[in-house]
């Protein structure tokens, strides 16, 4: 039988679906397996029970807080119910708490099918302040960096693991910002950065791997700006800060009306990773979107969706949760160019948002041909024992 090519990149849900045993994955898989369907369906990563032991809920499930190119994947996976106190006891930082979970982060690597459980879980403070950058090198090493900040503070810590080093690093920095918390709207890599971000404020970034890393601020377009806690935990259903065709762009449609008074979407872009400058790229209101004849051919309602993504590589392409359905639209041409029945593992369909997408462009190893899809979606080698 010929092999498939997988799609250059995926939707994937950031929710893993656990399988009922170790036993469970595919042949050949080792502690991951992914299904791998062309946008707008969702790909969905499978993991042992060995990666995460305990019970899935709506509160505590397996997610991916980053994918990376590169075909590393960061998932936050608890390790069961905790058995006593947490504690750490750093120069820096010392704690003692009651938690109801064990800690546990892992570094999975798509390519190889294996999962890289990261030491000392607990000193990690928020997963929404966490994220993964691949060297800029191509070596083929990471870090994994959190921005820990204290309120009021004139300075932050960035925990950093170095896949070079094997151990937490922190590395002090000078905090730029006035005292106010900063959303954890997740981390987005770019430009050999990561980028923090709050979808109700402004993006942080810094090169995690340089030895006296210094955060810099880059506010959001000018009027987007909200006061502290607005829409706390309901702005990533329609804000989002993304990578597309080399650029950061951040799209928006909260309480984003036109001349009109009309509901509309828009899509920003900063030109470069050094600018603070953001350039409107292009905007349309969903009022024309439900008018044009593409739209009206799938019979969907007349009703504001739920902001999923930006396209990657084409940045006049916007991902939306409508229903059980997957939209995607061309915000320029104010038309429907891709509309798809989603699957996603959680969350039910009224507390979709965009954190629990990613848009993920594939290693070369995934997308070159040299998979298959099965019946049941997971990707394996097609070559006959002999290697042939």
């Amino acid at each position: 039988m010929a092999a498939a090519a997988s799609p250059p990149w995926v939707i994937l849900g950031s929710v893993s679906r656990v399988a009922a045993s170790d036993a469970d994955l595919p042949p050949g898989a080792a502690d991951l397996s992914l299904a791998l369907p062309a946008p707008p369906r969702v790909a969905i990563l499978t993991i042992p029970p060995r990666i995460f032991p305990g019970r899935t809920t709506p509160h505590n499930f397996p997610s991916v807080l980053a994918a990376d190119a590169s075909g590393l994947l960061l998932l936050h996976a608890d390790q069961g119910p905790a058995t006593g106190p947490t504690i750490i006891d750093l120069p820096n930082r010392q704690e003692f708490c009651w938690l109801p979970t064990v800690a546990g982060y892992f570094v999975l690597d798509a390519n190889s099918a294996s999962a890289l459980p990261l030491p000392n879980a607990k000193y990690i403070m928020h997963p929404g302040h966490l994220g993964l950058l691949a060297s800029p090198a191509g070596d083929g090493h990471y870090v994994v960096a959190e921005l820990q900040m204290i309120l009021g503070g004139d300075t932050a810590d960035i925990l950093c693991f170095s896949s070079k080093v094997g151990e937490w690093v922190f590395k002090k920095v000078a905090y730029p910002l006035p005292s106010r918390l900063l959303g954890p709207n997740g981390v987005v890599s770019h430009a050999g950065r990561l980028w923090w971000v709050d979808l109700s404020w402004c993006l942080l970034t810094a090169d995690p791997f340089a030895d006296a890393p210094a955060l810099k601020v880059v506010p959001l377009p000018e009027g987007k700006a909200l006061k502290p806690r607005e829409a706390w935990g309901l702005l990533d259903k329609y804000r989002c800060v993304g990578v597309s065709a080399g650029k950061l762009r951040f799209v928006d449609m909260y309480r984003n009306r036109n001349a009109g008074g009309a509901a509309q979407i828009t899509v920003w872009t900063l030109a470069d990773p050094d600018s603070t400058e953001w350039t409107l790229e292009c905007q349309a209101t969903f009022g024309e979107i439900c008018d044009d004849v593409t739209y009206k051919a799938t019979g969907l309602p007349r009703k504001i969706p739920v902001l999923a993504l930006i396209h990657p590589t084409n940045p006049d392409v916007v991902y939306f949760f409508l229903d059980e359905y997957m939209l995607g639209v061309d915000v320029r041409a104010r038309k429907l160019v891709e509309c798809e029945v989603y699957d996603l593992v959680e969350p039910p369909t009224e507390h979709v948002a965009t954190r629990f997408v990613h848009a993920w462009q594939l290693p070369r190893a995934l997308c070159s041909g040299s998979t298959k899809e099965t019946e049941d979606g997971v990707n394996e080698d097609p070559r006959d024992e002999n290697g042939e």
